[in-house]
């Protein structure tokens, strides 16, 4: 395969399966993507159906506003006390989502925390019955699904070539609308609690949480782990982006197409009742001074938590999962706060 995910093993600071996933970027010639035009069609079955990039507004983007109630794969009661659902979204030609929707049971209108992980990680991941306990042990409903590039959603017949970073404009602006048509869907469904909502990101997935809160005032708290960002800093000094394609993604015109889809821009503006940045400084997908501009944008310094290692962040979550955070600011305030531990 032209486009390769390679992983490294080490600890996975998410607490899923005790592995932290880093992907190394292809070592393929990346070409540049073209700009999109900016005349757009209501009709997304239409093949000339065009989605503007340049916005990270829901409203703006194109794409119809009421999501669609998908298609629902599977559904059942899970043993440790929640019930999955898995539907099928798709709201853009070609590009099918896979959501899944993790409820506990004995729970009424649950607020709801939505999970982007790394572009590296299938959505599969959240088949895994550690969620379920996640769902029911903090009180809430989980939804997880995965990024544009990331595995589950690269479809033909784009290249194999190309990936997240080298189409980092689009992977950005319709993954942040992705985010606001999967809210639109849950809000149509009347069992969630809708005035509650909060979002973990990590890696890529951080950034797009971080815009995503920027763009819809729905989300409430979040929560995200080595977020990316800084894009000029970023993509001079990752080691996610092979020395290779390096100069690619500093040429000004790559870098003034994502200019207005940087995390470090929208920080500050956000208007959230609770924000966690976690930083490993270990990283190197993020470089220093990337983990530094963002750390300064956070609109106060307590919104940051520095670790040494990734084995220190996963030894801090490991007792009440990557969820309790989360879950403790969403129940802030009512009786079942006092129930997460």
């Amino acid at each position: 395969m032209g486009h390769r995910f390679i992983f490294t093993l080490a600890f996975f600071s998410l607490t899923i399966v005790g592995l932290h996933a880093q992907a190394v970027a292809p070592n393929s010639v990346v070409s540049q993507s073209a700009q999109p035009k900016q005349s757009f069609k209501e009709d997304v079955s239409s093949p000339t159906f065009k989605e503007d990039w340049t916005t990270i507004s829901l409203s703006q983007s194109g794409l119809p506003i009421k999501s669609s109630a998908g298609l629902l794969v599977t559904k059942g009661e899970l043993p440790g006390g929640c019930t999955r659902e898995l539907l099928r979204m798709e709201w853009r030609p070609a590009d099918p989502i896979d959501l899944y929707v993790i409820r506990p049971t004995g729970v009424n209108r649950p607020p709801v925390g939505l999970f982007l992980l790394n572009y590296t990680f299938d959505s599969a991941v959240f088949r895994d019955d550690y969620w379920c306990a996640q769902a029911k042990q903090n009180g809430l409903a989980i939804v997880g699904f995965g990024s544009a590039l990331s595995w589950q959603r690269f479809h033909t017949p784009r290249p194999m070539n190309k990936w997240f970073v080298s189409e980092l404009q689009e992977a950005l602006s319709t993954s942040t609308h992705d985010v606001q048509m999967v809210l639109n869907y849950l809000e149509s469904r009347n069992d969630l609690d809708m005035k509650h909502v909060g979002m973990y990101g990590q890696g890529s997935g951080g950034a797009i949480t971080i815009l995503a809160a920027a763009a819809d005032p729905r989300i409430t708290v979040i929560d995200v782990t080595d977020p990316w960002g800084d894009w000029p800093d970023w993509l001079r000094g990752s080691k996610q982006i092979p020395e290779e394609e390096r100069d690619i993604y500093l040429k000004p015109e790559f870098l003034q197409k994502v200019s207005n889809l940087d995390p470090v821009n929208s920080l500050p503006g956000l208007k959230l009742k609770a924000l966690r940045i976690q930083q490993v400084t270990a990283d190197s997908v993020t470089p220093a001074e990337a983990k530094s501009k963002i750390a300064s944008a956070a609109p106060t310094p307590d919104d940051v938590v520095r670790y040494a290692e990734q084995a220190d962040q996963h030894k801090a979550v490991s007792t009440g999962g990557i969820t309790e955070w989360l879950g403790m600011q969403l129940h802030a305030g009512d009786t079942m706060a006092s129930k997460i531990h």
